[in-house]
């Protein structure tokens, strides 16, 4: 492990955050700052963005409301709980700082990532798939780096995050029910070979169902904690504001760790940037590629500027980020100070549902971008049955060891896919071009593929 842990440091030091915050300053540029200044139009059409389309094409097709839905399943995960509890035990309170920051750019990001992978889609047997993979292949002509990325990404997401994901819920579970870590991993690796054995659709419906009452039901708990420390929020915000810059660090490493880990988190967290979430995006049914970024970005505001933040919140006003405790036990201490053993329990149900969702959501990642290098049905079964193991695997694993993997995972997957996007950005920038001329000329904005004819559209077609 410890040779994972220095290589990791080394891209994450020198080439990964300074690729994260480069790309994403240059796209909030070309793009006017798009994330910003359509907001209002991400909310509009969050729930109808594809309703003329979906009539004439008909109920086996994944819905934008669906696919948004699977992306947000995967961002708003243990990272949400347990990464944030990391980062400010790590890092400091500054840490929360920069999680914001890189949401705020890494929103312009999303946008391009899903574009792309909304344009160069193509046509499926139940619903239209794609991704970085398939940008790669047919908007870079490059099909070596698809298969490049979508080893990467099954790696990453389809296995070694799985443990990630399964090491927190089992090891909460176990602690509050009294059982071995083995026995309750066992039992989540048959829910979920029930779960993805149903296919596409299941998952997407799935997703569409608990990501909603999940994240909801936490924001509500998260405001009413908030209310009832209102007088202390003031000092809480000018805390994390000190910290972010090392006004109070005594350390002269200080700022560089709560960089390095608001950045690291954040993307663990909201995915911006590192290739995962346009998988989901491509499959939905929808006019123009454009609608489907602009949701995409609205998915990295609600998981770190909204649930990140909730977390964060209840752990600073709670006073406890300087006990020593890290991760999950943190965000439990956190919870308890605040409400007592309902807390607890509140928290046991987030986790589970957090992370259930994302294992779920993280599956069907490895499952596209196994299809890209092998679709033939032995292949899918057999990757089904490793999701499971995995699954399994993460209760007889440290989290320490898990996070080793899933860091290096991380920096592989964000430089493959951030050269990609870099090298196809002029296709988003036209896009949104086209997107925004419609709308001016008071028109429900429609794709027309003949706008790229040097490209290979298939899913438009």
């Amino acid at each position: 492990m410890e040779f994972f842990n220095t290589l990791s440091d080394l891209l994450w030091t020198y080439i990964v955050i300074t690729m994260l915050v480069g790309c994403a300053l240059y796209f909030t540029w070309n793009l006017r700052a798009a994330q910003f200044t359509m907001l209002p139009t991400m909310l509009k059409n969050l729930f109808r963005p594809s309703d003329q389309p979906l009539e004439s094409i008909g109920n086996r097709k994944i819905s934008s409301f669906q696919a948004f839905a699977i992306s947000l399943s995967s961002r708003v995960g243990t990272g949400n709980l347990a990464g944030v509890a990391s980062a400010i035990f790590i890092g400091g309170p500054g840490a929360v700082f920069w999680m914001w920051v890189m949401a705020l750019l890494g929103a312009a990001t999303a946008f391009m990532e899903a574009t792309l992978a909304q344009l160069f889609k193509r046509h499926g047997k139940d619903s239209f798939y794609g991704g970085p993979a398939y940008y790669m292949k047919y908007g870079l002509k490059q099909p070596w780096m698809g298969i490049l990325f979508a080893c990467l990404i099954i790696y990453g997401f389809g296995l070694s995050n799985q443990i990630v994901q399964s090491n927190t819920l089992c090891d909460a579970l176990s602690n509050s029910f009294h059982v071995p870590m083995q026995y309750v991993a066992g039992g989540l690796a048959l829910l979920t070979l029930a779960i993805i054995f149903g296919g596409i659709h299941r998952i997407a419906r799935f997703c569409a169902m608990i990501v909603p009452f999940m994240a909801l039901g936490y924001i509500v708990l998260a405001l009413y904690i908030l209310v009832a420390n209102i007088t202390e929020i003031p000092a809480m915000l000018s805390l994390i504001v000190r910290s972010a810059f090392g006004w109070e660090q005594a350390a002269g490493g200080a700022v560089g760790i709560a960089v390095m880990q608001g950045v690291k988190r954040g993307l663990f967290s909201n995915e911006a940037g590192e290739g995962s979430a346009p998988n989901a995006a491509a499959t939905a049914t929808i006019p123009h590629p454009v609608y489907q970024g602009l949701l995409q970005s609205l998915g990295v505001f609600a998981d770190t500027l909204v649930i990140c933040t909730c977390t964060a919140f209840i752990i600073l006003l709670s006073g406890l980020y300087a006990d020593g405790s890290d991760g999950i036990i943190l965000t439990g201490h956190a919870m308890e100070h605040h409400l007592g053993s309902f807390g607890g329990w509140f928290l046991l149900a987030a986790i589970f549902l957090f992370a259930y969702s994302t294992i779920i959501a993280n599956y069907f990642y490895g499952e596209t971008n196994v299809r890209y290098i092998c679709d033939k049905p032995w292949a899918i079964t057999l990757f089904r049955c490793m999701s499971g193991v995995v699954v399994l695997m993460g209760g007889f694993m440290s989290l320490q060891q898990a996070w080793s993997i899933v860091d290096l995972a991380m920096a592989l997957m964000t430089i493959t896919n951030l050269i990609a996007v870099l090298l196809l950005s002029r296709y988003a920038f036209r896009l949104l071009k086209d997107f925004k001329e419609q709308r001016k000329q008071g028109k429900e904005p429609v794709f027309n593929p003949d706008l790229f004819p040097e490209a290979d559209l298939e899913g438009w077609k």
